[in-house]
């Protein structure tokens, strides 16, 4: 018990109540979290306190956005990480600044366009997704040291801290950490260095109330507070990583650790019926379709519709059918390929866009083709939201690809390696492992970022953020933070009934409306008879989100998935 007692000290919450369940698991789910003066919401209760303390012992939103990342790389294991990468959205409060920090994966040198193909040129989805070559050259560190560094007002000892105390004393284990350690042994007990990190000797199971204890990883985060991101792209760590790789069959090399960079890039900008929506740009495609799908929905009067009705799930599946199309051919990384960011973003581009769908019936997706947006410019993720008491915001989704990556921990590091080398085009036209389809402009070169769905959003009100919001979930991140903002804003919800509704997705293909099963029947029947296939599934997403109000801070968690919590002061 001697980390959580000295977590507690520093965050100011007993061992018990840090071990406690998300808060929806004890109250209305469209009931919101209050707070005056800061908040946190992500998708684990103690990163959301660590997160917490920072801003109450005078951190900004930076400081305690970098600090909730390392932690709930102790916490979160199989999405908040240091093997993985993401997006960083931010706002000054200040200067009125917006940037995006871009801080995804890179294809090690050594990648290549058909690296995933067999001899007969048919993709092999073993070898992008649970293998050596699954793991692009990870992004977190040095993403999250970066924003600290020049945005941030505290320390990376200071913000590593917690996390470090969380690793090496050991946290409790959640049900839903034990859940998900068991549901996945057979994949993670593949690689004996992980089972030796997250199951028991002989390979038993971790109950929850058991204590893991993670000194390796402790280890790791050491170094980064000793060295900065050198101590992770160089030295100890850089060389235990590009072994335990290169043992699994993969081609990355100490020299693309040392070569990684994170960069920043302008965030897109778009207004939404008088709100003005900032996103992240390519190599995320969540942004410029966030922005495209809300410029044609503008023309409808979606709260006329009413929330979860047949007519505005046709229009919302409507618009997603043709932003997703237009992803699968024009979305890569901008270092690498133009992106038509400025015609995929422009109304009179949506405006064309709407003549084509019919009001009354749904639009095979054979019948869709990528548009013409000219001109061109020179699952398991995890999102957190922070917003602190001068103004600034930071919105941030990062991931490892699959739950828990490749599976594979680096040997002495503690360090989950990521898969998302998954989310290039293994070969054009074919399904990666969310089902999207990808094109040339996504196919795998060294050095390049892979194509990603990840949202991280800041919806702003006469100059000063309103919404900040994002999600998990593949495919669906960017269908679900698009609903969130039109839950808000068209069908006046609070930020808790927005988080808590159903939710509906369409990528193109598969031809279907995926919708949650809250879904009414009448409605399904309605848009059957509209022609649209219906498939009910398994709920979407995990929104961590926060309004900024007249008469304060107003956050919610998503209901969806255990443990998540929502914290102010």
């Amino acid at each position: 018990m001697v980390a959580l007692v000295a977590l507690s000290l520093f965050i100011g919450a007993s061992p018990v109540e840090a071990n406690q369940p998300s808060i929806y698991s004890q109250m209305d789910v469209t009931h919101p979290v209050w707070a005056q003066h800061g908040m946190v919401a992500s998708q684990e209760r103690l990163a959301s306190e660590v997160g917490v303390e920072i801003l109450r012992r005078g951190g900004n939103a930076v400081d305690a956005a970098v600090a909730v990342g390392f932690a709930l790389a102790v916490t979160l294991p199989r999405a908040g990480n240091l093997g993985g990468g993401g997006f960083m959205v931010v706002h000054l409060a200040d200067s009125d600044q917006d940037i995006a920090i871009d801080y995804r994966e890179m294809a090690p040198g050594r990648a290549h366009r058909d690296m995933f193909l067999d001899e007969q040129g048919d993709a092999v989805t073993e070898l992008s997704r649970f293998h050596g070559l699954a793991v692009g050259v990870p992004g977190t560190v040095y993403g999250l040291d970066l924003a600290l560094s020049k945005y941030g007002t505290m320390s990376l000892k200071q913000v590593l801290a917690p996390a470090i105390a969380l690793a090496e004393e050991g946290i409790l284990v959640s049900a839903d950490l034990a859940n998900s350690l068991e549901g996945l042994k057979k994949r993670l007990g593949r690689w004996p260095s992980t089972e030796k990190v997250f199951y028991k000797a002989g390979g038993g199971l971790y109950a929850p109330g058991d204590k893991l204890v993670q000194r390796d990883l402790a280890a790791s985060l050491k170094r980064i507070a000793d060295g900065g991101r050198d101590g992770f792209y160089k030295g100890e760590t850089a060389r235990l990583i590009a072994k335990a790789v290169q043992q699994a069959g993969g081609v990355m090399t100490e020299a693309d650790l040392a070569n990684y960079r994170a960069v920043e890039r302008q965030p897109v900008r778009g207004e939404y019926r008088g709100y003005e929506v900032i996103s992240m740009p390519p190599p995320s495609s969540g942004g410029v379709h966030i922005i495209q799908m809300l410029n044609m929905l503008e023309h409808k009067p979606m709260a006329e519709m009413g929330a979860g009705s047949a007519q505005s799930i046709h229009w919302m599946a409507e618009t997603m059918r043709r932003a997703y199309a237009d992803r699968s051919e024009y979305l890569g990384d901008p270092d690498f390929t133009k992106v038509p960011v400025a015609g995929l973003t422009s109304r009179a581009y949506a405006a064309k866009l709407l003549k084509g769908i019919d009001p009354s019936h749904a639009t095979p997706s054979s019948n869709i083709k990528p548009g013409n947006p000219v001109p061109y410019e020179s699952d398991q993720t995890t999102h957190y939201s922070v917003v602190d008491k001068w103004g600034n915001a930071v919105s941030n989704t990062y991931t490892l690809n699959f739950s828990y990556g490749s599976g594979l921990v680096a040997e002495g590091t503690g360090i989950l390696l990521n898969n998302e080398m998954d989310d290039f085009s293994a070969k054009p036209g074919t399904p990666n492992g969310y089902g999207l389809i990808g094109g040339e402009a996504n196919e795998v070169q060294p050095g390049k970022r892979p194509l990603s769905s990840m949202s991280p959003t800041i919806v702003m009100k006469a100059g000063k953020p309103y919404l900040v919001t994002g999600s998990p979930g593949g495919s669906r991140i960017i269908s679900t933070t698009l609903q969130v903002i039109v839950n808000v804003i068209d069908h006046d919800m609070n930020v808790a009934e927005a988080t808590a509704a159903s939710r509906i997705h369409h990528q193109w293909y598969p031809d279907e409306i995926r919708v949650e099963k809250s879904i009414n029947p009448d409605t399904k029947r309605l848009l059957e008879t509209m022609g649209h296939k219906v498939s009910v599934k398994p709920s979407m997403g995990s929104t961590q989100s926060i309004m900024v109000t007249e008469e304060g801070l107003m956050g919610a968690s998503d209901p969806r998935r255990m443990g998540a919590a929502t914290l102010g002061y």
